[in-house]
Order: C-alpha cells, then structure tokens, then sequence
C-alpha cells in the first residue's frame, strides 16, 4: 500500500573506476613512479606520501575522488617504491619540492597537491614554485615548525629498520613499536613494501640515502619551508592530527604568520601519518575543499 510521501531523491550513483594505470613522469631529473585514474578531463590531484611509505599510502583516497569524477595521480617520492633513486643521493627538500614542480608542469591547467609529511614538504614547496599554477594545497599534519621529539621517534623507526628484517613478522613488529601504531596480523600487504637484498634479508622499499640523517630535518629544511610558506599564493589548508607528535600550536602558530589564507582542520582521535590509517575519513574532508576550491568537471 502507498504510505503517500514522497520518495526522496536517489544520491547520484559514482562512476566505476577502472583499475589504476601505472605511469612514469620526469620530475627534477629522475622519474617517478605513479598510479593515475579518473577521467583524462578531470580536475587533476596530485597525492605525495610521506618519508619511507610509498604510493600505496593514497591509494584508498586517490580511488575514492576517480570515482567522483577526478584525475588522481598518486606518486612515488624520488628514492621510494618504483621511482628513480638519486644518482647524486640528493634527497634535501629542495630536491622533493623541484620534483614536484615538474611534475605541475606537465598539466595545462592548474593542479590540485595533496601530500603528507614529507611528501607535504615537497608539496608546499612545489607550490611556491610555481605560483598561478595550484587550485589548492591540502596538507596532512605539516607545518613550517615541528616538534623535533616527534622527528626522534622516525629516526630511531630508520635505523632500526637499517640492518632488513628476518620476515614480514619482524617488520610489522618493528612498525608497530616505533611508530606507536596497532600491530596489524594481515602482512600480506606490508610484503609489497619491502623487497629482498642480496643478503637474503628483507628491506624496506627505498633507497636507504633518503633516510641518512642528514636528510632528517637539518636546519636549513625549517628555513625552506618558511621562505615558501611566506610566499604561497594558492588556498591551503591542513589537516592537523589532534595527537600529533610533530605539530604544535607554536607551528600553526608560525605557519597563520607566513600563510594568511591557511585554514586548519583537526583529526580527531589520530596521530601523526594518519593518513595510512584514516584514507577514508581524509577522503571525505578532502572532496568537501575540493568542492570549494576545484569542483570536478565531471
């Protein structure tokens, strides 16, 4: 029998996705590894991940914007997954941050930049680059002062990972304890993170020089990311984790001074590189900028 109300309006069903494409584009003299879907004509987003993860890190966000119509593409840092390493074994941020600005390059329109950690140092530099050329600049827990504490615990995470690991076991385990994270059982995924050295041991996927100390936060990178800070023209917002153990209202702080136009949203209940854990709820807060600065044309 008809309840006579009327029936509400159906939500407008995403587009299939088909699986990834695997592409290569010149960064700053190296190429670099990247997943792309969504439309050719879409709004094009960019995903950088932080310091020892890979391109995987996105993937779960990248895929849930290519269904709404965006062209993601979600890279390797130089020196990380299937990128080049650096001949030179330059991994500063300039580096980073040349290679994305390439990579803008390469789109006849403005890009969006998504990145975490490092890959959201690389990012806000890249934008400073290339002014006029960025729609939006979505940062995950990034700012011009960092709590140099926090940078302890992933130096210590780096060198104990340095001498490979027996098993994928042994490699959650040293995951789980230095990063404070839940010790995950499935390490079907974490294996394709790790590839085997000529000594039989299991390493992570990256070039080992990316993560020398003095490529860790030396002075001069703080200086960087100021001076890019104090001239970025584009809207940039952050997402800052609420248990953050790099970020301080002291950087926020610092970081309205430089950038005016930064808005700043709190992760609840996360900490730090949240975004391997939380693609979905970092999904959603990142289609709703979208909407505001980069609507897709789809």
């Amino acid at each position: 029998m008809e309840s006579g109300r009327p029936t509400p309006p159906r939500s407008p069903e995403p587009m299939s996705v088909p699986s990834p494409a695997y592409e290569r584009l010149a960064g700053d003299g190296i190429d670099l590894a990247a997943e792309v879907s969504g439309p050719p004509d879409g709004q094009p987003v960019l995903f950088f991940h932080g310091g020892g993860q890979s391109r995987r890190s996105w993937r779960g966000t990248a895929q849930r914007l290519a269904a709404k119509g965006y062209r993601t593409l979600n890279f390797d840092l130089r020196g990380h997954g299937d990128s080049g390493w650096a001949s030179d074994g330059d991994y500063l941020l300039d580096a980073f941050g040349r290679d994305v600005a390439r990579l803008i390059d390469h789109f006849d329109r403005p890009v969006c930049l998504v990145g975490a950690s490092r890959g959201g140092q690389a990012a806000l530099v890249g934008a400073s680059l290339r002014p006029g050329r960025v729609s939006l600049l979505m940062l995950a827990d990034v700012a011009p002062l960092i709590i140099e504490s926090g940078v302890d615990r992933v130096r210590d995470f780096f060198q104990a990972s340095a001498g490979g690991f027996a098993d994928v076991d042994a490699a959650a385990d040293a995951l789980a304890f230095h990063l404070d994270q839940p010790r995950n059982r499935e390490t079907s995924g974490l294996a394709k993170a790790l590839r085997r050295g000529d000594d039989g041991r299991l390493y992570w996927h990256w070039d080992p020089l990316t993560v020398a100390p003095a490529m860790l936060n030396p002075p001069s990178e703080g200086e960087r990311i100021e001076a890019a800070a104090k001239i970025l023209q584009c809207p940039v917002v952050m997402v800052r984790a609420e248990h953050s153990d790099v970020i301080s209202d002291a950087g926020v702080a610092r970081f309205h001074e430089l950038t005016p136009q930064l808005e700043v949203i709190e992760a609840k209940g996360v900490g730090h590189m949240f975004t391997g854990d939380r693609n979905d709820a970092f999904a959603e807060t990142l289609l709703e900028q979208l909407a505001r600065f980069a609507p897709t044309t789809a």
